[in-house]
């Protein structure tokens, strides 16, 4: 554990309370993608499949927990709460996210750093955790729903990935023999995906004017 590690937890888990915070408090979902939260349930589940097994600290249980009750908190919002699924934009948020799931799970068993399920369950959810965002992109920039807690969530989903990079390059130059090429790229791609949201997140906050992505 290093700082910029706890930072990039704190940033992923501060967007999740931004997200629960508007969602429970407004009884809104407007401009958020079920798809992309439906990926992220899906993500934690294969990811932390050693919850119970494996032990490394109170700390990584504590955190593998919340993800995990978080996720599927917003989700079941969503899709069951009788006033926050009313703002819903189902007939907006059509991105074929199943289409996402496949592909990941084929790279995992073909790419990964040990043939075991756990291990192919992992690499999965890091590939799937990549392109997870992609659903709430598209959905940005076809309603222009840009209100004030739906851009902090996912600034800070991405500043989350771009803290845990630091992380990666200091473990790097400091931890010998650290080497995870599958993560490292995984991270990057997932990173990238946000580049096009930063720069117009930053133009807004450098001019003082409401976010509008491009069509």
């Amino acid at each position: 554990m290093n700082i910029l590690r706890l930072a990039g937890d704190m940033t992923h888990l501060i967007s999740v309370i931004v997200l629960l915070l508007k969602i429970h408090t407004i009884k809104s979902c407007a401009g958020i993608s079920l798809k992309t939260q439906e990926l992220y349930a899906l993500v934690f589940v294969s990811r932390y499949l050693n919850i119970f097994t494996d032990f490394i600290s109170l700390y990584n249980t504590i955190m593998k927990l919340i993800f995990l009750g978080t996720s599927f908190s917003i989700v079941w919002y969503m899709r069951y709460h009788k006033v926050v699924r009313r703002s819903y934009d189902k007939d907006q948020d059509t991105f074929r996210h199943y289409f996402l799931v496949l592909p990941c799970l084929i790279l995992a068993f073909l790419i990964n750093e040990r043939f075991t399920f756990k291990e192919i369950m992992w690499t999965f959810s890091l590939y799937l955790e990549a392109v997870a965002i992609l659903p709430q992109l598209v959905l940005l920039q076809r309603t222009k729903n840009t209100d004030n807690l739906t851009v902090q969530y996912i600034f800070l989903l991405g500043a989350y990935r771009a803290l845990y990079i630091l992380n990666w390059i200091y473990r790097y130059f400091t931890e010998p023999d650290y080497v995870h090429w599958i993560t490292w790229i995984s991270g990057l791609v997932q990173t990238i995906l946000y580049g096009d949201f930063f720069y117009y997140y930053f133009l807004s906050w450098k001019n003082n004017v409401k976010l509008q992505l491009p069509a």
